[in-house]
């Protein structure tokens, strides 16, 4: 029985991520097995086999668009737009995210929880490296959980409901890992949520345009990694793992969690006013 893709668009949320989730899986296999089989580089593995993914996912999302929804422009609908407006509210959020970023290191250090070290490595390269990757990191996964998951849901459910729905599995899909590795890292899960959270906020305060949560997403990565990468700090082992981040993550630990805590408050309340994009 040949299955009619108008149909799908009148199954039920959770089937229709199911199915797409499916097909997309089915049109990467055949391209990643190979790669995981003949390439020996692991960075570059995993650098080739996402870079298929998240083609393949613009162009599935493209085909859905036109015959499960009859929407032929779904990515603009998701908020992906190419306007002034959506590039500077990138920027914006790019800088909202990174000197939040910062400001917890600093905070950090303040108190003594850190100290500051030379670079052993070029700054600059290390600075450009990381807004590079960064807005790679923000703009796949702020179209794929803010554009494509949320747009499923809000399709179904209210926007409550949606909320909640897109951050929750927004943490817990960064989550996946041995029990017990989840068990030591379970601080970073109230983090996440609360990162999910300000993300839906952020784009819904924007008419459900994708440049600020893109730019703070990319943000918060591009100040990590500067920090992480780069090894100007150094923990003093003063206080718990749970309080300063686990992994040297800041954001996994209780300083960073009041801190994603006022930036979700602040894009709650410019969302407040304005229905979200449906």
């Amino acid at each position: 029985m040949k299955l009619n893709p108008l149909q799908i668009a009148g199954y039920p949320a959770p089937a229709r991520l199911a199915i797409f989730v499916l097909a997309l899986l089915c049109l990467w296999v055949p391209f990643a097995g190979p790669i995981y089989a003949i390439v020996s580089d692991s960075n570059l593995t995993s650098i080739l086999t996402m870079v298929i993914l998240y083609g393949e996912f613009i162009l599935l999302v493209r085909w859905w668009g036109r015959h499960v929804y009859q929407q032929p422009h779904l990515l603009r609908s998701y908020g992906l737009q190419l306007t002034r407006q959506n590039a500077r509210e990138i920027l914006r959020g790019l800088a909202i995210g990174f000197f939040s970023l910062l400001a917890i290191f600093a905070l950090q250090g303040m108190l003594g929880w850190l100290v500051w070290k030379t670079p052993d490595i070029s700054l600059p390269k290390i600075i450009l490296e990381g807004l590079i990757v960064s807005l790679g990191i923000g703009f796949a996964e702020e179209l794929l959980f803010r554009g494509w998951l949320l747009d499923e849901l809000q399709r179904d459910y209210t926007p409550t409901a949606s909320l909640w729905a897109d951050a929750t599995l927004f943490a817990l899909l960064h989550f996946i890992k041995p029990a017990a590795e989840m068990l030591r890292t379970l601080p970073v899960f109230p983090s996440l949520l609360v990162l999910g959270l300000a993300l839906v906020w952020a784009k819904r305060s924007r008419s459900g345009r994708l440049g600020l949560p893109a730019g703070l997403h990319a943000g918060l990565v591009w100040g990590y990694y500067i920090i992480n990468v780069g090894q100007i700090a150094r923990y003093s082992g003063k206080v718990p793992e749970w309080l300063t981040g686990i992994d040297r993550n800041p954001l996994a630990g209780i300083t960073g969690l009041l801190f994603l805590g006022t930036l979700a408050f602040f894009m709650w309340r410019a969302s407040s006013d304005l229905k979200p994009q449906m």
